[in-house]
């Protein structure tokens, strides 16, 4: 993992980033000493996979039932 001070950053930003795009990890120093380290952002998964609230959820039987007529009627304002 290569240490680059951040004067020597500033000017080869665009770069490192493109360095961490690819997977490669920067440190960045000041006065010598590590102060942040540069790395890239794990890309979200957009795959669902079905099953994995299994036993988690359920759904009540009288799940669409009719609502007793006080709460339906808090739900109108009424």
């Amino acid at each position: 993992m290569p240490t680059i001070d951040i004067n020597d950053a500033k000017a080869r930003l665009a770069a490192l980033i493109d360095d961490a795009a690819n997977g490669k990890e920067v440190v960045l120093a000041k006065d010598g000493h590590p102060v942040a380290q540069l790395v890239a952002i794990a890309k979200p998964s957009t795959r669902v996979k079905f099953g994995t609230m299994k036993g988690k959820i359920w759904i009540a039987d009288d799940f669409d039932a009719p609502l007793p007529d006080d709460i339906q009627a808090a739900f109108e304002g009424k």
